[in-house]
């Protein structure tokens, strides 16, 4: 068996934009395309078997920002936190988790405030606790530790404002 160049064993999400330098970039974007997805798919079933099968992942992360540190937030906090330019989706969500009676909002002067209701506050305890049984207790038999993740969610949060320029710069070409 002959043995692969470098090249050829990359692993990248569009050969075309791994061609030259910087193709490393490309593995991370592959990457970060499989764990988006794997982390959606997670988030849904996760609410599933905590009760509710009907939220899409914005309405879950939606959820459990609104429940954050009981605080009340509004539309602009929320798109500010998760970083969602478009508020009209974040806003459509909110009205969804409203109608499901897992939120609560009200109106001070102009501005709309949101909080977790009694059920929204229970259902986020039950997602906590399914993700404890299934996910916590599997990820603590990996290599990866309480530090390393740490390490890893702040390379992740430095990279994101590296896209958030280039998507700024893409936008005045």
């Amino acid at each position: 068996m002959s043995e692969q160049s470098p090249a050829a064993r990359r692993i990248v999400s569009s050969r075309h934009l791994a061609e030259g330098e910087g193709w490393e970039l490309s593995e991370l974007e592959f990457g970060l395309i499989i764990v988006n997805n794997a982390f959606s798919r997670w988030m849904t079933r996760c609410m599933a078997a905590a009760g509710h099968p009907d939220l899409s992942p914005l309405e879950i992360l939606i959820l459990h920002n609104v429940n954050h540190r009981a605080r009340d937030k509004r539309l602009s906090d929320i798109c500010f936190l998760l970083n969602i330019e478009d508020s009209h989706t974040v806003n459509y969500a909110l009205r969804k988790l409203l109608k499901a009676g897992l939120l609560e909002s009200e109106k001070r002067g102009k501005e709309v405030f949101y909080r977790t209701s009694p059920d929204g506050i229970a259902l986020c305890t039950d997602y906590r606790d399914v993700r404890r049984q299934c996910l916590l207790d599997s990820l603590a038999a990996t290599e990866l530790s309480g530090t390393e993740l740490r390490d890893l969610a702040r390379n992740l949060r430095a990279l994101s404002g590296h896209y958030d320029q280039a998507s700024r710069a893409a936008a005045s070409l």
